[in-house]
């Protein structure tokens, strides 16, 4: 399967229909001399570009909106540009990233447009509240949005295990809890204020349950737990709560009733790709659903040198996603 984008190296694609096409807000991936390692320094983003196509069947030309926001130009980033997300209310759109403040911490901001292929306006200071990496946006049927995110090891989602407020530098890099009969720790979740720009409740740990216990997952369950890339849709009543589970590169789904959870787990949507990261969102153009994600097949396997892709997903009658592959 050819990349979506090949005359820049692009990762973490979030795809949202706006006004009859579909755009996709991906990380802008870089070369660098930065040694890889476990806690993703090598992934040294910094900036962000938006695209859009009419056509996914088959696939249609790809325009590039260019430079929509800089790292430079947020006032509280330091570095590291990572995977972002979009939403739309009242003609607004809303680009949401995360990136290490001054105090080398990840944080989650926002920035403002008029159209969804941007440019955005940063506010001054990250979201009140926020932590850790992979925000990603859900608008429900009833005006509500929503905001998930968290990861482990870089992300450092494993430095908030005594609260929201409460970040424990000793647990920095590719740590996370393990140990017979540890719970998994699980990504967060809080409602987004009418302003699109804050939280209108506190942060909470999003469930996930194994289905043959009917409890959460454990920690050292490495094929099930979550590990980074939150992503949620919506079919008939369900929630799907996407996510990848990053060591062992999975991209897997749990279901639940409410859009807070708790999910259970349902299964694998992609087996790994090509390098070490894996990434994606869902969405549904034109009658289909379509997963997009990323592999490292144009940089011939380098890790943080990826490519977005696009391929069409099913269900089957009793709505579990079918696994697929990336060719």
């Amino acid at each position: 399967m050819a990349p979506l984008i090949t005359h820049l190296y692009t990762a973490d694609p979030s795809a949202h229909v706006f006004n009859g096409k579909v755009y996709i807000y991906p990380s802008h991936d870089r070369e660098t001399d930065i040694q890889f390692n476990d806690n993703g320094d090598q992934y040294d983003m910094t900036d962000y570009h938006v695209f859009s196509t009419d056509s996914l069947s088959p696939p249609g030309e790809v325009t590039d909106h260019g430079v929509v926001l800089k790292a430079e130009d947020i006032p509280w980033v330091s570095k590291q540009l990572w995977a972002p997300d979009a939403a739309e209310k009242d003609g607004k759109y809303y680009l949401y990233f995360p990136a290490r403040d001054k105090q080398d911490i990840f944080r989650i901001g926002v920035a403002v447009g008029d159209k969804p292929e941007g440019p955005f306006t940063p506010d001054p200071e990250p979201i009140k509240g926020s932590y850790s990496i992979d925000p990603a946006s859900f608008v429900d049927d009833d005006g509500q949005a929503y905001l998930y995110f968290g990861g482990l090891w870089g992300g450092q989602l494993q430095c908030y295990q005594q609260g929201n407020d409460q970040f424990d530098a000793a647990w920095q890099g590719a740590q996370e809890v393990s140990g017979e009969g540890v719970f998994a720790q699980g990504p967060r979740v809080a409602k987004l204020g009418a302003d699109m720009r804050s939280f209108d409740s506190e942060v909470q740990e999003i469930v996930i349950l194994a289905p043959e216990t009917g409890e959460r997952i454990l920690g050292d369950d490495h094929d099930r737990r979550f590990f980074e890339a939150a992503w949620m849709h919506k079919r008939g009543d369900t929630y799907y709560f996407s996510y990848s589970t990053g060591d062992t590169h999975f991209l897997c789904y749990a279901t639940g009733s409410s859009p807070l959870g708790p999910f259970t787990y349902g299964g694998r949507i992609l087996e790994p790709v090509l390098g070490w990261t894996t990434h994606h969102s869902i969405v549904d153009f034109q009658g289909k659903t379509y997963l997009f994600h990323h592999d490292c097949e144009l940089s011939k396997g380098v890790d943080h040198l990826r490519s977005v892709k696009v391929k069409e997903i099913f269900y089957d009658d009793e709505g579990k996603i079918i696994t697929t592959t990336t060719d």
